[in-house]
């Protein structure tokens, strides 16, 4: 189980999307969570901000366990990593349920935020490295294939964990009943990522294609020493905490914009909301990142952050007034959310090369750590000291997205500072790696 398993000959490259997939899949409900938001407000009488910790701790974790972990990953290989995921996200919903059936709010804090965040980060990063070594010639898409499913993994949570709420109650009990099933159904999809991954057996898996050590190559402790690894967690912070704003008060938002208006918005057309935005998440991840491979990676963020702003100036201004509207342009920044994320991996390896671009993808997700933390509380806190002021409606969230224009435009600075990495950062050559990374050890 610790050691990577290799491909035998005439191994399909294309069977380890599906692999990457089914763990991706899984932890993408994570971006569901809006959907326990509102019976977990009235069973434990708790409010926006305090529901939304479960999420951002999640988040936090993912950042940590990621960058911790991640030489971890690159050293053991996908199949140990891909187990890590499964036995911590599973533990972390059964450990939840445990909470919700006991009114124990802390124990869906632990479980859900701190366990089944370890096995978030684990998960997400397990196979990354991986298909970029398997798709040398595409890496825009091969990441995009793999981080699509945990864009789209609300997709298919979102509306069954609603069906669940209807079914069982949206009491404590009934929280308690879906996270179980959860916990048990994601434990068996996962399992078969961990049978079915492996990793190439050459340096070269495309005949006539590049080899995996072609180029630049930099170790993940001189990465983080360059100016480009910080722009880029800029670019990948304000990115994150642009889209995630939306994200985890998604199903609340849509309702408080349209509260006063002639066609409020249900609970079922919230959830139904949600899971528009988990297609566009997914659709941004392999359209934009396969898009980068042909217009480049600083020009794709350029869109991301330049027409992100755009989005949120739109709907700050007329957003209340037109459902259509709103909900394009929720779409269109939810696409780029997801785009920044299945790009950065590709965004990394034509930086700092494949060597450690696993370890180099885990510590600069510390940045989704921050922002897990910066969206949720910017649109949630500043929400509720709005309502606290006697406002209500699309007013709640004003400030709130003018914060979030100004951080993209940070982000659009960043982004354009990024440089080729200098010649003193680069490893000699990659057949000298692992004495290079012996002597820095030393």
């Amino acid at each position: 189980m610790s050691s990577p398993p290799l491909a035998p000959p005439g191994w399909s490259r294309w069977l380890v999307p599906p692999a990457a997939l089914s763990v991706h899949l899984s932890i993408g409900q994570a971006y569901a969570w809006s959907v326990f938001k509102p019976p977990l407000e009235s069973a434990l009488h708790l409010d926006g901000t305090q529901s939304a910790l479960p999420f951002q701790l999640a988040i936090v974790m993912l950042g940590l366990s990621a960058a911790f972990g991640g030489t971890l990953v690159e050293r053991n290989g996908p199949r140990w990593a891909m187990t890590v995921a499964l036995v911590c996200f599973s533990s972390g919903f059964l450990i939840a349920a445990l909470g919700a059936q006991t009114r124990q709010y802390w124990l869906i804090v632990l479980g859900y935020g701190f366990v089944g965040g370890i096995g978030l980060g684990i998960g997400y990063i397990s196979p990354v490295s991986t298909l970029i070594k398997w798709f040398p010639d595409r890496p825009g898409m091969a990441t995009g294939i793999a981080i699509m499913g945990f864009g789209g993994g609300a997709l298919i949570a979102s509306p069954w964990s609603a069906q669940m709420l209807q079914s069982f109650g949206t009491g404590h009990s009934g929280i308690a009943a879906a996270f179980l099933v959860h916990g048990l159904s994601y434990a068996v999809f996962m399992s078969l990522g961990v049978l079915l991954v492996r990793v190439p057996r050459t340096e070269k898996p495309v005949d006539g294609g590049p080899g995996n050590l072609d180029g630049v190559q930099v170790s993940a402790r001189s990465a983080v020493r360059t100016p480009q690894f910080w722009c880029l967690w800029v670019v990948l912070c304000t990115n994150v905490t642009a889209g995630i704003g939306i994200l985890e008060k998604a199903a609340p938002m849509i309702t408080d914009f349209f509260a006063d208006s002639s066609t409020p918005v249900s609970a079922s057309a919230a959830a139904g909301f949600v899971a528009l935005l988990s297609a566009a998440n997914m659709a941004g991840r392999i359209g934009w990142s396969s898009a980068s491979d042909l217009i480049g990676r600083k020009n794709i963020y350029r869109v991301y952050l330049g027409v992100g702003a755009l989005m949120y100036l739109l709907i700050a201004l007329f957003g209340d007034s037109a459902k259509p509207l709103f909900v394009l342009c929720a779409l269109v920044i939810l696409s780029f959310y997801g785009g920044g994320f299945a790009t950065i991996p590709a965004y990394l390896k034509d930086l700092f090369g494949t060597y450690q671009v696993g370890a180099i993808h885990g510590r600069l997700l510390t940045a989704w750590s921050t922002a897990g933390v910066l969206g949720p509380l910017i649109v949630n806190w500043i929400a509720d000291r709005q309502e606290a002021a006697g406002k209500h409606g699309a007013s709640l969230y004003g400030l709130s997205f003018a914060i979030m224009i100004g951080l993209l435009v940070v982000g659009f600075a960043a982004n354009e500072l990024v440089r080729p990495v200098h010649a003193r950062h680069h490893i000699p050559a990659p057949r000298e790696a692992a004495d290079v990374q012996r002597q820095q050890s030393a």
